[in-house]
């Protein structure tokens, strides 16, 4: 489908989301919704996409939330006055074009490539010139309903705001979703007035333009109507995001992965995981996630953007975004690891246990009860209960680099910058302030004192004691 050109209608307010929030920017599945059509169109192959936004910040803010999605020009629908006129907006930019345009929407996330690929491939051996994707429902309710000649071709389509009662009882709704010759477009959209029930520029009537011209329509019935249900409401987008849920949990059961408590998990677009691996309840992989084979990801883990190697353990609770987790390690409960963690092979981080942009050696445990930030932890190290790496003095950040095989005791402070040599063992309860040679023991602990007689019973009132 190289030879397509996409036009992707953006510039919908979405009343009735209540938001300030432009609608296709409303996320499901923690992606844009804007975004599965954009994915759907690169999985084809087709180069050439347009993306119609309104004029104004909205369309800004569009924009530049989709800026990973490269080579999509950004036409802009100056006033709300209906598909047809976005469409218009978009041909503007296509001066000398030719061939076909698919036509779809932006608040339409379930649409798939597959379906698309069908739809085409339909158009193509039909040799039409516009060709409808339909789905036939019991009740049509707001969709526009097809009305098809005694051949089974559509000559009109009728918005169910402009429909007689007659028409009303049509089951085949169209989709918002067209294939059509582009110089027809033209010449439709050319001719196409405001005269209806809303006062906009129809792009429906397009269908009735072809036809009167001796143009060639077709239909194409999808098999899975919900593949074509938009979103126009708060409930709209949760009821498809469960939907899309359920789908690519189904997808991975059936890749080589248990997904435990399908329902309550939810598995990203973007996201693979790898063979034999298991999903726990309550899960949520998000982002650009990529799980290696053999994982186990414990209940409530939330993963974002992260890459985990083979055979890790992510504990129950687990927080990891934009972290790297090598394989044969272990991650958890309760732990989390912030942007730009790198966790080596082999490694352990534990309960409550918080980094930020620190990479682990080889073997290297912060087992409970630490904050590891801007630091290198060499291989085979371990930092006990309550190491504290004090990576900022209120105006910069400083880094902490630790050798290898180094043994921190619990409830240490590490005071950036510093640097310790490998084998390096600190006594528990330091504060540590100046880089350390290796094979040293370094403690600032206060002498111990001892007074007998001083202890509770002396401290307790006598009233007490009786």
């Amino acid at each position: 489908m190289q030879n397509i050109t996409a036009i992707v209608l953006a510039a919908g307010r979405g009343t009735r989301m209540k938001s300030a929030l432009p609608k296709v920017l409303h996320k499901l599945l923690e992606e844009p919704l804007l975004s599965y059509p954009l994915r759907a169109l690169a999985e084809l192959g087709i180069k050439k996409q347009l993306v119609v936004v309104s004029d104004d910040q909205d369309g800004d803010q569009v924009e530049n939330s989709l800026s990973e999605f490269f080579a999509i020009d950004w036409p802009r629908q100056t006033q709300a006055r209906g598909t047809a006129d976005a469409v218009t907006a978009a041909l503007k930019t296509l001066d000398g074009v030719s061939g076909t345009v698919l036509i779809l929407c932006g608040d339409v996330p379930l649409l798939g490539s597959e379906t698309l690929q069908l739809f085409y491939q339909k158009h193509r051996r039909n040799r039409s010139q516009l060709t409808v994707l339909t789905a036939v429902l019991d009740d049509g309710g707001s969709y526009g309903r097809i009305i098809l000649d005694n051949e089974g071709l559509p000559e009109a389509i009728v918005e169910a705001k402009d429909a007689t009662p007659e028409q009303l009882l049509v089951k085949r709704i169209n989709s918002g979703t067209y294939l059509v010759d582009i110089d027809l477009l033209r010449r439709a959209l050319a001719e196409t007035d405001y005269d209806n029930a809303q006062g906009e520029y129809y792009l429906t009537d397009m269908v009735a333009f072809a036809r009167q011209n001796g143009a060639s329509t077709a239909i194409f019935d999808i098999s899975d109507y919900r593949e074509i249900l938009g979103i126009n409401s708060r409930e709209d987008l949760i009821d498809l995001e469960k939907i899309m849920a359920a789908r690519i949990s189904r997808y991975w059961l059936s890749n080589g992965v248990t997904v435990r408590f399908p329902e309550t998990v939810r598995i990203g677009p973007q996201v693979t995981l790898g063979q034999d691996s298991e999903i726990s309840f309550g899960v949520s992989l998000s982002g650009k996630t990529e799980i290696g084979g053999s994982c186990h990801i414990g209940a409530g883990a939330q993963i974002k953007n992260c890459k985990i190697g083979d055979q890790v353990e992510i504990k129950h609770y687990s927080v990891l975004e934009d972290a790297v987790v090598e394989e044969n390690s272990q991650i958890g409960p309760f732990a989390r690891l912030r942007p730009g963690t790198e966790i080596g092979a082999g490694a352990k981080i534990g309960n409550f246990v918080e980094t930020k942009k620190a990479r682990f050696g080889k073997g290297a445990k912060a087992s409970h009860l630490a904050y590891i930030g801007d630091a290198e932890i060499g291989e085979y190290s371990n930092l006990g209960a309550g190491t504290i790496t004090c990576n900022y003095d209120g105006f910069k950040k400083f880094k902490t680099i630790i050798g290898r095989r180094v043994f921190v005791g619990s409830d240490s402070q590490l005071v950036a910058p510093l640097k310790l040599g490998d084998d390096v063992l600190v006594g528990a309860g330091s504060t540590v302030t100046r880089d350390v040679a290796d094979n040293a023991l370094v403690t600032t602990r206060t002498r111990q004192k001892e007074l007998a007689g001083r202890g509770m019973a002396w401290r307790r009132p006598s009233s007490e004691e009786q």
